[in-house]
């Protein structure tokens, strides 16, 4: 009976040790609502960084993807994380307008030239800066789109005076931008926006070549003004609920890291890419590119100055320091056409 009882303990011993050294380690579930379908090249992005994960961590982090907003509306999907309506989230920051008054300086139109940059550049910023507005959350990464550019329904746009009248649908703050050039900005969510302009709700609307495609906006919109001096950029989140992260091993939360890191850059590039593909797209639908001559350009710059410095004033009032986020974006900038750009966030970083 001694012998039998020994054996026993010897044999739950065995397997004790074999458990917490292999096979039975805490499975950790979580959702993720993300803005984009999985038609999306973004969504499958996001639909991929799910899987690495899994990947990665052994199978002991397991995400279910809710793509294109089926969980949460994409003004909701921020909040809904901090509420634990979902674990994980990715939408847009210009869907809370006034809710990030500091990293909203991406949405100015600072002359953006390219998704690798943009993406490179609200990373930067975040890390430098640490804007509190973003505490309640576990930022994963930002990213954020290549030229926001500007399209139009049937009317095309040569000049300043073209866009008196023009109903243009516009993501949150860039409506200053689209004011300052005598449009009409209306709101709407990007899923909305397809049958809005179907409809005529809106003459045109302002997104990157990447939604041509993307979300197929080509087809309901037959000229792309390029005027790359006023482009903008949108900052999108991928966030997870703080508790839900502080609850993971510090391993895991190693490889999660990461991970994120990598996808920034991958992100990037897939808006670039992404762009390409939109631009394509469009032509071969016998869409026209319209380009804006550097002189008219100009003028269109020196009117959306304002906008600039209005984030400046809006910031430096909150105690924020707009300032020094706007001189760190034009000096990168400077240095990214130069070729000079040092960021962990692009490939050719250090």
């Amino acid at each position: 009976m001694k012998k039998f009882k020994k054996s026993i303990l010897i044999c739950l011993s065995i397997v004790f040790l074999f458990g917490a050294s292999s096979g039975f380690s805490k499975v950790y579930h979580f959702t993720y609502s993300c803005l984009f379908p999985l038609s999306n090249n973004l969504g499958k992005l996001a639909y991929q960084w799910c899987k690495e994960v899994e990947k990665r961590t052994h199978g002991q982090v397991k995400i279910t993807f809710y793509p294109g907003c089926t969980l949460t509306k994409p003004a909701q999907v921020y909040d809904g994380v901090i509420t634990g309506r979902s674990d994980i989230g990715q939408s847009c920051l210009i869907y809370t307008r006034g809710r990030f008054p500091l990293m909203s300086f991406i949405h100015l139109p600072f002359g953006n030239p390219s998704g690798e940059f943009a993406t490179a550049i609200i990373n930067e910023v975040y890390n430098r800066f640490k804007p509190k507005e973003l505490d309640d959350v576990k930022v994963l990464y930002l990213h954020a789109h290549g030229p926001g550019l500007i399209h139009l329904r049937n009317k095309p746009v040569f000049k300043l005076a073209d866009f008196k009248g023009l109903k243009i649908r516009t993501p949150g703050a860039v409506a200053d931008m689209i004011k300052a050039l005598g449009a009409i900005p209306l709101s709407m969510p990007m899923p909305e926006l397809y049958q809005s302009l179907q409809r005529g709700v809106v003459d045109g609307a302002v997104f990157p070549e990447e939604a041509a495609k993307g979300w197929k906006l080509a087809e309901v919109t037959h000229y792309t003004v390029v005027a790359y001096p006023i482009a903008y950029s949108v900052g999108f989140f991928v966030v997870m609920n703080k508790k839900k992260w502080e609850e993971l091993p510090k391993n895991i939360q190693k490889i999660i890291d990461e991970i994120d890191r990598e996808w920034i850059i991958k992100t990037g590039k897939t808006w670039d890419m992404s762009d390409y593909d939109g631009i394509k797209f469009s032509l071969s639908l016998g869409n026209q590119i319209i380009g804006i001559p550097p002189k008219e350009a100009k003028k269109w710059k020196e009117k959306v100055r304002v906008v600039i410095d209005n984030y400046i004033k809006m910031t430096e009032s909150k105690g924020l320091p707009g300032k020094k986020v706007i001189d760190f974006l034009f000096k990168s900038l400077k240095e990214y056409k130069e070729g000079k750009f040092k960021s962990p966030y692009i490939s050719h970083g250090y």
